[in-house]
């Protein structure tokens, strides 16, 4: 087990991971940027070293920076979090050329899994079930592109092989329209991800957002840890999540649990994951896998029990698996709401001094947050202040508790999402479970 690990990154992630190290013994170093020195787990761990200034480009993508703060401080693992550089295959390939430990999957696994078009043809391989599509890059054949789409029916959508983060993705409706959106999702992805290819896929109507973690250890072991359900977004990003999914029966279930788990022992791979899928009549469809620790969780850890976080640490370390298929057991449900520093109605980033913070408390209740009385929440980075989640034994539980705990919720002195998220989960629609990922965007628009 190494006894110092270096966090890269920042915020209530970088907090989550340092106590995920205290309570197993190992000693932290933190790096910030020269505006986020006063950050709770900053202040919290052994160590601390600035890489630079506000910009990411500067601090948290510095790669070599990142590096050197691991080698003046004898660290011994690097754990990227999410975001920034935890997805990124030449970061990680550079973590272990320079003989540490980088806390996540193999270089070429998250380079083949960060290529959607390596991914799905992976997945295919596998048996994960996938959306119909081009099943490959798009050519510069005109009259290609039209034949796959009359292939797989209209509406397509073309999205960016190197893309994410709801980025680098174009509906097309008609085939008039179809190589112009080819040609402009080309453009866009070779400027935001430095590669201009792209697939084809049939574009589902009214699909749910449902993802499945899984854990594979260096010894040949992989579990699942059952389901959550994504489908609450805005512009692709995720704004509610529960685990486990309303409305999937249990044979459903277990079917794409265990297809995920030999999957992963198929391509070999090592540490968290997570398999995303579109949900539609009840069929899944693989969308792509991320290679890291999800935002969202919380949830998974909330009804199975499980510390993710200390998971992914301990086989980073070559460690086994702390548990088997068997040991895995979903009890109860849990809710989560990303809290973000945004007007709730304009969407807008509102940075700023946070006057007064109190967290909320109660049976069930978790608060993920970095938060404190008189933290100033920087502009450059992203808006996300805390993940507020809550546990019952049923859906409804949950769902009572959850309206508690926001109403307790007090941030004062910046716009929070707080009064649109109690919107949401008090929406008879969300409440009676299982919408659609089109859910949040159609009802802010007859807002």
């Amino acid at each position: 087990m190494p006894d110092k690990i270096l966090i890269a990154n920042r915020g209530e992630i970088a907090l989550r991971v340092l106590r995920a190290c205290r309570a197993m013994g190992i000693k932290t170093v933190a790096v910030h940027s020269t505006v986020d020195r006063d950050l709770k787990h900053v202040r919290l761990a052994d160590e601390s070293v600035c890489i630079g200034g506000p910009p990411s480009a500067e601090s948290y993508l510095n790669m070599p920076a990142l590096i050197s703060a691991a080698e003046v401080t004898d660290a011994v693992a690097i754990h990227p979090g999410y975001g920034f550089l935890a997805e990124n295959a030449d970061f990680a390939e550079q973590v272990e050329s320079s003989g540490f430990v980088f806390i996540g999957p193999r270089p070429d696994t998250i380079r083949l899994m960060g290529d959607k078009v390596s991914a799905i043809r992976t997945m295919i391989e596998a048996g994960i079930p996938t959306v119909p599509g081009s099943d490959g890059p798009l050519g510069e054949d005109d009259r290609q592109c039209i034949e796959v789409a009359r292939k797989i029916g209209y509406p397509v959508i073309i999205k960016a092989a190197a893309g994410g983060g709801g980025r680098g993705m174009r509906v097309v409706h008609t085939e008039s329209n179809l190589l112009s959106a080819v040609a402009m999702t080309r453009t866009e992805a070779g400027s935001a991800f430095g590669s201009d290819t792209v697939y084809m896929e049939k574009y589902l109507e009214k699909p749910r957002h449902i993802e499945v973690q899984v854990m594979a250890d260096t010894h040949g072991n992989a579990i699942h840890l059952a389901d959550r359900d994504c489908s609450v977004q805005r512009r692709h990003q995720k704004v509610v999540e529960e685990a486990p999914a309303p409305g999937i029966s249990t044979e459903v279930r277990e079917k794409i649990g265990r297809l995920c788990v030999d999957a992963c022992q198929a391509i070999g791979y090592r540490s968290l994951g997570t398999f995303e899928f579109l949900y539609e009549n009840g069929e899944f469809y693989f969308i792509e896998m991320n290679t890291r620790v999800q935002v969202e969780h919380p949830v998974t850890e909330m009804v199975t029990g499980v510390d993710i976080v200390r998971e992914q640490i301990r086989i980073s370390a070559g460690e086994a698996l702390s548990y088997g298929q068997s040991d895995i057991v979903v009890r109860g449900h849990a809710i989560e709401c990303r809290i973000n520093a945004e007007d709730p109605d304009t969407m807008l980033p509102c940075p700023g001094l946070v006057a007064n913070y109190h967290a909320p408390g109660g049976p069930g209740i978790r608060m993920d947050s970095h938060l404190y009385s008189g933290y100033r929440v920087p502009p450059h980075y992203d808006s996300l202040v805390g993940k507020l989640v809550a546990c019952g034994d049923s859906r409804e539980e949950a769902l009572a508790r959850l309206d508690v705990a926001l109403s307790e919720t007090v941030i004062d002195g910046i716009k929070c999402n707080i009064p649109l998220q109690r919107d949401i989960i008090n929406d008879a629609a969300f409440r009676q479970g299982g919408v659609d990922i089109h859910y949040l965007e159609k009802k802010l628009e007859l807002a």
